[in-house]
């Protein structure tokens, strides 16, 4: 018997391990998180300041909802005259609109800074240099006739919406009626314009000929998909909406999707985008007419990996918006920027904002002052404003493949040069030519000399690479030639003829401030490098030699030029310094980092390929100095001072930097890198990824210098990244583990065994080999089937598989905690309860009796009173639905919802207490008999009386009907806390004439509580075993099983509010088969179980 105890005891600790294992993996994610995500971000970003004026633009009698408004910014300390400003209306209308719980005042960094732009001028045209050879984005660059302006034609008037801070990311209600009134303010815009030119036609004024007939829109958050369809909605104004640009705005789906409005609401916006973009044709296929949305261009710029809130994934316009009509950027590869930003930093970081200022202005036709008309133009001017020539993929670094029209001009030529640089040297500037023999060439100060390279020699053994960083101004401060042949030739050619510039070529990257001196030649370290040239054996072919001519500066009081210029170029072989990280290793650099050393004479370009995504896995690279071939020994001591080999080798070598590529984000830059956290902004290991999970990271590093690298993936890094980008298919598998647990509980009951607790269903669901892989592994093998089926590409199996079953882990801890915490409040509640009874039994008799008489005779005199009474006291059921149903559908879902968990909350409290009085009784009876059986026959054993088996029967009974409502309860809890910040916002909302919830929330909560209703009891509930296929019975754990797979997909979807589509169903099923089971007078159910043994 001992034995047989230890046995079961052992049985039961198994299963707890199991919970245990899976409650500590999840918290250990979870604090590790909270301490990534608590930790303070470093923010390159520079304030913007501003003078803000918010001038009101009067409604008209047909205005949308009268709580919003529309202001006219305008910059500038000085007070105004509204009316005579609206009067002088005649710039780019620009229309603002805030995201979730926006301010219209958020505009004022963005306008002010348009307005300072407007002013000062375009950059200078050193600065348009780099994207003369860029083609991307769609746009081709050799049919755009664009001339670069040397002031800006016209001035962008800023209007904002105000939209009450209200919370359009939570409510798809909302955020439609965002929509329209976007759609309102645009046509009250237009009309403004139009007004104020007859004003000052009237008055006899200069007139403008040219009125704006579309509106610029800029959205920020939620108002960049607020922009989006507007310009898709039925009541805009035809082509009142032609460029849009969002900031760190969600596209493909919301980012907190846990609503289905929300998501029904995006999906048939993103839908009619679609076609949007096509061809108009007739039923017979004939044409008809261009795509609706063929004049519309879209850019949406994300804040990378520090934006939180909205993820880089959600912000991609793929699939929307085709390349030739837009493109979505970082904010960490755009020009001048190179910054990742926290998501409301979007709006007013400095760097940002000027790059957005004029980019906007370059859109200003100077013939009409208003945007270009040309799609294709709008589309060459945005992308040559933001984007980098660095290509946004590894394959693609060199901004342009040039090499056919490089051999075309050696060999030919030809007089049609690549941009080349304004400033035109002569040679007379140049001292004397040095000629280069070694791969790696060095220049430390500007010389003013040219140095040769002959690409034959010093690019042979595989070295047919060149590289070349450098903190000097391109064209200003150097240039780059390739030479067909020595200058010095018979050929009758002219110079400009026989060389080509690749000056242009060069690619600016951030760099940070120089090293500050107090005299000439007193710095400390190597100045950072600002630009990169990279140049293949296809740009190089078909020539002999490249040239390297650095500008002449002056002595400064007769000393020598100040030695903070640095260039360093290098003939190399890529794969000399490739360096491949394994997913195993980044995994122990968690603990044990993993050092790699960089002998001198390295390459300059470092490549290090991991295996896995940073975006998944943030790795802290760092960089010590190990030599720099700088040796003090045999030095006396007073000469060496307090150097030492660090510093020397500052001195000696430039700053590291590091360019990292992902096939989803696409470039990210880290400049000036001795220890830093290399992160990503990419979504790996998703359903919908499509790409490898690679990530390359090309290190810039001196090679005169040697270093020792270090690789550890940084913990609470990790941890946060996990948890913002797979929260919501944790979420989604939240549903599934607690269906499944009701699979469970049916399973055992149709088995005619007794209800399992919810914390043992979920327990027995994690056992392994089964039925944990059934649940956890064949989902994954379907969603990989489905991709196969629909020809779409799989998803990289190894981190796909391991992230999805962690996801379910966690979801599977999340549900125990909120069993065990659940459990222990309704067992503290009945104990307090059944405590409180007890002792004031007599004295709560007494009131009661005295409560109903007084009652009954009130009521007596009220026929009808008396008949809801007693409607009420036997229809409770009843009533509760009617009021439940009500509420989601005149209300707000979550408050129907709320009535059916107290209903839950109310059986399992009565249910507990019934089984801790049942306890207390059955153990005073067993006292009881004891004593007495010791003072009538002291020495003899007597079986139980049989009266223990019905008191034993009653606790099974209260048991079981308490396990199955803990269940449901549980599950609809979940359903309700997803509406929890839909009834934020509605409360937010009370007073100001709120609207009926959407027919598709109130349908789909209705099925959830139908679902609750009439599978309250396990005896009596409407999900039963009926005939389906050969004849076969499909019983109710069949059913449950296939809504967990369900929620499972929707998990892997990353769409949690589809959850809602399955357990409505269960609710419509159980209401179709009890409707059936009414009509039969099936009473099988109440005569089946044994709950009816006491």
């Amino acid at each position: 018997m001992r034995d047989v105890r230890f046995a079961m005891s052992s049985q039961c600790v198994r299963p707890r391990l199991r919970i245990v294992g899976v409650v500590i993996l999840a918290a250990w994610i979870g604090l590790t998180a909270l301490f990534g995500l608590l930790k303070p971000i470093k923010n390159g970003c520079i304030m913007t300041y501003m003078y803000p004026t918010y001038i009101p633009i009067s409604v008209t009698d047909d205005a949308t909802p009268g709580r919003y408004g529309l202001y006219l910014y305008h910059e500038g300390w000085r007070k105004i005259d509204f009316k005579e400003h609206l009067n002088k209306l005649s710039g780019v209308p620009v229309l603002f609109i805030p995201g979730n719980a926006g301010s219209y005042k958020q505009v004022r960094s963005v306008a002010a800074e348009s307005d300072r732009a407007y002013q000062g001028g375009p950059f200078e045209r050193t600065f348009y240099q780099e994207a003369s050879l860029f083609r991307g984005g769609g746009a081709d660059t050799e049919s755009v006739d664009y001339d670069l302006p040397s002031q800006y034609s016209n001035r962008l008037d800023w209007f904002a919406v105000d939209l009450e801070g209200e919370h359009s990311a939570m409510d798809g209600r909302i955020l439609e009626e965002h929509t329209e009134y976007v759609v309102y303010a645009i046509h009250r815009i237009l009309d403004q314009y139009k007004e104020s030119h007859d004003t000052r036609e009237r008055e006899g004024a200069a007139v403008s000929s040219n009125l704006p007939d579309n509106v610029i829109l800029v959205g920020h958050s939620m108002g960049g998909f607020v922009a989006r369809a507007a310009a898709v909605h039925p009541r805009l104004r035809k082509s009142a909406v032609q460029t849009i640009l969002t900031l760190s705005s969600p596209h493909q789906s919301p980012p907190l999707g846990l609503q289905p409005s929300l998501g029904h609401y995006f999906a048939q916006v993103n839908h009619e985008w679609k076609k949007g973009y096509e061809v108009q044709t007739s039923p017979g296929g004939s044409y008809v007419s261009d795509p609706l949305l063929s004049g519309v261009v879209v850019v949406s710029i994300a804040g990378g990996y520090n934006d939180y809130q909205v993820r880089s994934k959600l912000e991609s316009l793929d699939g929307i918006v085709p390349s030739s009509h837009g493109f979505m950027i970082s904010s960490t590869s755009m020009k001048n920027v190179w910054l990742s930003m926290e998501h409301q930093a979007i709006l007013w970081c400095n760097q940002l904002v000027v790059q957005v200022s004029h980019t906007l202005l370059s859109l200003v036709d100077s013939k009409t002052s208003q945007p270009f008309s040309d799609t294709e133009k709008r589309l060459w001017v945005l992308t040559r404003m933001l984007q980098s020539a660095l290509a946004q993929s590894f394959n693609g670094m060199t901004p342009m493949k040039v090499s056919h029209e490089l051999a075309m001009v050696a060999s030919k030529g030809s007089e049609s040069q690549l941009s080349t640089c304004p400033l035109d040297w002569k040679d007379d500037a140049l001292d004397r030519d040095l000629y280069i023999q070694t791969s790696t060439v060095t220049i430390l100060a500007m010389d003013g000399r040219r140095r040769w390279l002959d690409i034959e020699l010093l690019g042979s053994n595989g070295k047919n690479h060149f590289i070349f960083v450098t903190n000097l101004a391109p064209c200003s401060g150097v240039r780059l030639h390739l030479w067909p042949e020595k200058e010095k030739s018979n050929s009758n050619l002219p110079v400009c003829e026989r060389v080509v510039e690749v000056t242009s070529k060069m690619v600016l990257i951030p760099a940070g401030p120089a090293p500050k001196q107090s005299e000439p030649g007193s710095q400390t370290e190597q100045a950072p490098p600002s630009a990169v040239l990279k140049l293949g054996p296809e740009e190089m072919r078909g020539f002999r030699f490249l040239t390297i001519s650095v500008a002449p500066r002056e002595a400064i009081s007769g000393k020598p030029p100040v030695a903070v210029s640095m260039a360093v170029g290098q003939f190399f072989n890529p794969e000399e310094g490739a360096v491949e990280v394994s997913s195993q290793s980044m995994l122990l650099s968690t603990y044990w980092a993993k050092e790699i050393f960089l002998k001198e004479d390295h390459p300059l370009a470092y490549n290090l390929s991991f295996a896995t995504s940073l975006g998944l896995l943030p790795t802290t690279l760092s960089l010590k100095t190990a030599g720099c071939g700088i040796n003090t020994f045999g030095l006396p001591d007073g000469e060496t001072g307090d150097l030492d080999k660090d510093k020397l080798c500052k001195l000696r070598c430039f700053p590291p930097v590091a360019l990292a590529w992902d096939s989803a984000s696409g470039l990210h830059v880290f400049a000036n890198i001795y220890s830093e956290t290399i992160v990503i902004d990419s979504s790996p290991a998703l359903w919908s990824s499509q790409s490898s999970e690679k990530t390359t990271v090309m290190l810039l590093v001196d090679p005169h210098c040697s270093y020792t690298a270090s690789v550890h993936v940084s913990a609470p890094a990790m941890s946060s990244r996990f948890v913002l980008l797979y929260g919501p298919q944790i979420v989604g598998f939240s549903f599934a583990v607690t269906v499944f647990a009701l699979m469970r509980q049916a399973n055992q009951w149709d088995n005619k065994l007794s209800v399992p607790p919810l914390l043992s269903a979920v327990e027995y669901n994690l056992e392994m080999p089964s039925p944990f892989l059934l649940l956890a592994a064949l989902p994954l093998i379907i969603s990989l089937f489905y991709s196969f089926l629909m020809a779409q590409p799989f998803p990289p199996l190894t981190s796909f598989t391991v992230v999805s079953l962690i996801c379910f882990l966690m979801a599977n801890a999340f549900i125990s905690l909120l069993i065990i915490v659940s459990r222990f409040a309704f067992q503290a509640s009945a104990l307090v309860h059944t405590t409180v009874k007890s002792r004031c039994q007599a004295l709560e008799r007494n009131y009661s009796l005295a409560f109903l008489h007084w009652f009954s005779i009130i009521s007596s005199s009220f026929v009808c009173l008396k008949q809801a009474v007693r409607i009420l006291k036997l229809n409770t059921t009843i009533v509760m639905t009617l009021v439940a149903v009500t509420l989601v559908s005149f209300l707000h879902p979550a408050l129907g919802l709320f009535v059916l968990l107290a209903s839950h909350v109310l059986c399992c409290h009565n249910s507990m207490c019934c089984i801790v009085m049942a306890s207390r009784r059955k153990e005073s009876v067993n006292q009881k008999n004891e004593d007495e059986r010791k003072t009538r026959h002291p020495s003899s054993r007597e079986d139980p009386v049989s009266g223990d088996l019905s008191e034993k029967s009653f606790i099974e009974t209260q048991a079981d009907i308490f396990n199955h409502r803990h269940g449901l309860l549980i599950l609809h809890l979940l359903a309700a806390l997803m509406f929890v910040p839909s009834l934020a916002a509605w409360f937010q909302r009370i007073g100001t004439g709120q609207s009926f919830p959407w027919f598709a929330d109130s349908a789909l909560c209705v099925g959830v509580i139908f679902h609750g209703i009439l599978n309250s009891r396990p005896e009596s509930s409407s999900l039963r075993s009926f005939p389906f296929l050969s004849g076969h019975q499909l019983g109710p754990h069949h059913i449950y099983l296939l809504a967990g797979y369900y929620c499972f997909f929707s998990g892997l979807e990353l769409a949690p509010y589809k959850v809602f589509y399955a357990i409505a169903a269960l609710g419509y099923i159980s209401l179709v088969l009890k409707i059936s089971q009414v009509n039969k007078n099936d009473l099988r159910f109440r005569t089946k179980s044994r709950i009816h043994r006491n």
